[in-house]
């Protein structure tokens, strides 16, 4: 089983990596998604489940639990490629790579602006509404040490341009790779 790790700052584009790569036959494995389904459980926002699971559980339990959740699909029998949308620490990429070989990291990036207007045009519960909220997590995302995450990359895309040609960006590498 391959198993790829995608990372970048919120609002850059790593959910139309993911479509993409499932297009092509990839399981996707959300980092968020599986904050989002313990927030649920929870009754709480994502945001403080986030911080209640870390401090509950240390600061690497959404890695942990995402490593069970593809290590069942393994022990189902599941060939498929994986791919975990949302790795932000350089620990985390180590976690990764100590339990799935060849595992690489793919990021994307897109300037702050660019960000901020796709943050507010997708309206999830936890997309910031103003441009202070987003300096303020895009403060707490580099505080995890995301930034390391994209500098040590595999593959960086830049993601600046039009949906088709990014697509054509994402495409291009997937082939490259056999994904």
């Amino acid at each position: 089983m391959r198993v790829m790790g995608i990372s970048g700052m919120p609002g850059s584009g790593k959910a139309s990596i993911s479509e993409i790569a499932v297009e092509r036959g990839a399981i996707l494995v959300s980092m968020g998604d599986i904050v989002r389904e313990e927030a649920k459980k929870r009754g709480e926002g994502s945001k403080e489940t986030a911080k209640n699971l870390r401090a509950e559980f240390g600061q690497y339990i959404v890695s942990e639990l995402t490593i069970k959740k593809i290590k069942k699909l393994q022990e189902e029998g599941i060939d498929n490629a994986v791919v975990v949308e949302g790795i932000r620490s350089h620990h985390e990429v180590e976690m990764f790579k100590e339990e799935f070989d060849n595992f690489i990291i793919l990021s994307v990036f897109a300037n702050p602006a660019i960000r901020f207007e796709r943050l507010k045009n997708r309206m999830r519960e936890d997309d910031p509404s103003d441009y202070s909220q987003f300096k303020a997590r895009d403060e707490a995302e580099l505080g995890f040490g995301i930034g390391n995450v994209i500098s040590l990359s595999d593959k960086l895309i830049i993601n600046e341009s039009d949906l088709e040609s990014y697509s054509q960006k994402i495409n291009e590498y997937f082939d490259e790779i056999d994904l």
